[in-house]
């Protein structure tokens, strides 16, 4: 499935880019530089409603979920029940900075991304993201289970 055409506009600056989700719009994210998952289970939050709500009245994220906040160049935690990984990205999907294990009650920020992943806490560590790792999203292969049921 092709993303959404709000999702092609937003990231229009690079016509080089292939994002493309399954047909519930869920994706699966890969580190190209050191060759790791990110998360098999991504959705896309790309609405005013979604990305008001994000993560919030969820449990947790089970491993390999995440959500990707696109617009985007902050977040909080405030309500939130369990920490969280941030990776903030430009618009060629490249790193321009992470949070590690951000607890409830938090703002972060990073005003020259365009979006947010939020993955569950341990993520960067586990994948070795940093600053600079270029990003790829194809569609979501195989799932995680559900986070609507967290």
């Amino acid at each position: 499935m092709k993303l959404p055409d709000w999702v092609r506009r937003s990231l229009k600056s690079n016509k080089n880019l292939n994002i493309s989700a399954d047909s519930e719009g869920r994706m699966q994210i890969l580190n190209l530089m050191r060759k790791t998952h990110l998360a098999n289970n991504a959705e896309i939050a790309g609405s005013g409603g979604k990305r008001t709500k994000g993560l919030l009245g969820r449990k947790g994220l089970a491993p390999g979920e995440g959500m990707w906040i696109v617009p985007c160049e902050a977040v909080h935690t405030f309500g939130m029940q369990f920490p969280i990984d941030l990776v903030y990205l430009d618009r060629g999907l490249r790193i321009k900075k992470v949070r590690s294990n951000v607890p409830p009650w938090r703002l972060s920020a990073c005003l020259s991304a365009h979006s947010i992943l939020e993955l569950p806490a341990g993520t960067i560590c586990e994948s070795q993201s940093q600053p600079g790792d270029l990003l790829e999203f194809s569609p979501a292969e195989g799932r995680t289970g559900s986070s609507e049921t967290k």
